[in-house]
């Protein structure tokens, strides 16, 4: 990786990437410490947590601490892209009719995802503000009022809307995917607080009778990330080659092609798919909280969206399944792929081209993403009932998803680099081979 980034700042082009991408990481978090005018965000402290401000602190990169203009971070465009992706299944025609126009028709489910956006943003903004200040004793509005509501409303709605414009322009103008990217920084800007917290609660705070069990939980606790980040790393790379033979002879197609297919084809896309999800019915929740706290529904409702809680994790964990099979469908269209093999004039050996074909790559795409699901599953479920079942610090819990964001957009990004770099030197070579010739 460390080989890569070096190789990458020497060529200007991409160099010119990495800096603007840093540049607008930048801007995010600086943003990040502007508290929102007429909010006490100590009030935050006094909160009874059922998960929401760690998840929502989570995807924000520490902004809902500060109360922040970036506080809710990328969640309500990214439950918009849900919402939107859904709907293109057939359920609504014109949205199908869109995803099959193009770079044209990508246009306009973008535009109607931003609208969608900001209606979700200014919903959750106003019920996450009214839901903590109804919950927090010290008082999180100065002045609570519905036109105090609204205009916090709005000023979070348009944090979330130059977030995700930022996140654009980092796909478009930057290296990886910038919505992947956002949060990364986040969770990163976080990593030396959240070690410094660890190490004051296992060593400063404790006695000297009680520090070597600290120092061995800190030792444990490192050799487990190592462990995990390399069963991340090694399934992330895993993919099955599907052999791909010629009708006609294809300048460049070798002797020997195949179509590649990741295990998780999906990538880190589910979690924070699960993650900005649960996050809306806690949202309805809190905003009746006053009201209803203590009535038996309510308590259910609140139990099954508690990040804390048994039912939650596993809620959280079967979204995260859920999710994972149906973006590798969104990745991976079998009908699309097999309709691009019968264009090129390619077939899979052993299996009728068509509809055989587009059948054949939903069973292969199905049973990956199920070795891919059980895998993201695990992962974030194991450091949940760790820390529910035995006492961890909840920030353990939430790890394992901070985990999963941070080690595959990583390897994400230097796979992008890495094509950059290859892409420079074919042309490099085309160059050289025409100056000669």
């Amino acid at each position: 990786m460390l080989k890569t980034l070096v190789n990458a700042f020497k060529v200007k082009d991409i160099r010119n990437k990495i800096l603007f991408t840093l540049g607008v990481l930048l801007v995010y978090r600086l943003g990040a410490q502007i508290t929102v005018p007429g909010v006490n965000a100590k009030a935050l402290t006094q909160v009874g947590s059922t998960g929401l401000i760690s998840l929502l602190d989570t995807v924000s990169g520490g902004g809902l601490a500060n109360y922040s203009i970036f506080s809710m971070g990328v969640s309500p465009y990214i439950t918009a892209q849900i919402v939107v992706q859904l709907l293109q299944t057939d359920i609504v025609p014109k949205f199908v009719e869109w995803g099959k126009q193009g770079e044209v028709g990508r246009r306009k489910l973008n535009q109607v995802t931003r609208y969608l956006t900001i209606f979700l943003g200014f919903f959750q903004a106003v019920g996450i503000t009214a839901g903590f200040q109804q919950l927090s004793a010290l008082g999180l509005v100065a002045n609570p009022t519905i036109q105090t509501y609204i205009v916090i409303g709005i000023i979070l709605t348009g944090g979330t809307m130059l977030l995700t414009w930022m996140g654009e322009q980092i796909t478009d103008k930057g290296i990886g995917n910038g919505v992947s990217m956002i949060i990364f920084a986040g969770i990163i800007a976080r990593l030396p607080s959240g070690l410094a917290s660890l190490w004051k609660d296992n060593i400063t705070n404790n006695s000297a009778a009680d520090r070597w069990q600290g120092i061995l939980f800190l030792v444990a606790l490192a050799i487990v990330v190592l462990l995990v980040v390399t069963f991340v790393t090694w399934v992330q790379q895993a993919n099955r080659k599907i052999p791909i033979q010629y009708t006609r002879r294809v300048a460049a197609s070798g002797s020997e092609s195949y179509l590649p297919l990741k295990v998780n084809v999906a990538g880190v896309i589910p979690v924070i798919f699960a993650s900005s999800f649960i996050i809306t019915p806690q949202t309805i929740l809190m905003a009746f909280a006053k009201r209803f706290q203590g009535q038996g529904w309510y308590t259910t409702m609140t139990n099954i969206f508690n990040m804390q809680s048994t039912p939650g994790v596993i809620i959280y964990t079967i979204l995260i399944v859920l999710f994972t099979f149906f973006y590798a469908f969104v990745q991976v269209n079998p009908e699309k792929v097999q309709e691009n093999l019968t264009k090129q004039g390619s077939y899979i050996p052993g299996v009728w081209p068509g509809k055989e074909t587009e059948k054949y790559l939903s069973r292969v795409l199905m049973r990956l993403s199920t070795v891919g699901a059980l895998f993201l599953g695990f992962v974030a479920l194991l450091p949940q009932l760790a820390a529910n079942l035995w006492g961890l610090p909840q920030s353990i819990g939430l790890g394992g998803t901070s985990l999963l964001i941070v080690v595959m957009t990583a390897i994400e990004l230097v796979r992008q680099l890495d094509g950059l770099l290859m892409k420079r030197e074919y042309v490099g070579f085309i160059r050289d081979d025409l100056v000669k010739n």
